[in-house]
């Protein structure tokens, strides 16, 4: 656990149930307000597509391979993050969300910081991510952290590919 005052950030599974039902609704919060920004219709998670449906009603079984980390104040989860399995010495961050809430708050921070420790103790050399070009917000954090702009591996439009060197 890193635990940086009122918010700690916690590797899951393993935690309380709360921790896990935060968890499910922060997947819900971020894939509702994505697909939103892609100009999508869903407002409800039975109207998202089947992929991120499984990952709010079920994350243990669709992260099984990879690392979840959720940000905790006392037992209520107000931020996550996923870093893939490392696959050919890379390892990707996905599903980065703040409970707005708690934002402004260095929670997003501790969650990126995280991950790469956890990425440089898994041997990961590269660490990568892809972020819809309108968060230009996110966009400064991870260029902050360090990572730069890439050629991409994702053709879907208005996505930026970015990745940094463990």
């Amino acid at each position: 656990m890193f635990d940086q005052g009122e918010v700690a950030v916690v590797r899951w599974p393993g935690q309380a149930p709360s921790v896990e039902k935060g968890l499910s609704a922060l997947l819900a919060a971020y894939h509702l307000r994505t697909e939103a920004e892609k100009g999508e219709s869903a407002t409800e998670i039975s109207e998202l597509p089947d992929k991120y449906r499984a990952e709010v009603s079920d994350p243990r079984t669709a992260f099984i391979d990879d690392a979840v980390l959720v940000a905790v104040s006392g037992d209520t989860a107000v931020g996550c993050l996923v870093v893939t399995a490392a696959a050919d010495g890379r390892s990707e961050i996905k599903r980065l969300w703040t409970d707005p809430g708690f934002r402004s708050r260095g929670v997003a921070t501790r969650l990126l910081e995280a991950a790469l420790a956890h990425a440089a103790d898994s041997g990961v050399g590269t660490v990568r991510l892809s972020v819809w070009r309108w968060r230009t917000e996110a966009i400064a954090l991870y260029e902050r952290i360090g990572f730069v702009i890439t050629d991409s591996w994702d053709h879907r439009e208005h996505l930026v590919c970015m990745q940094l060197t463990v």
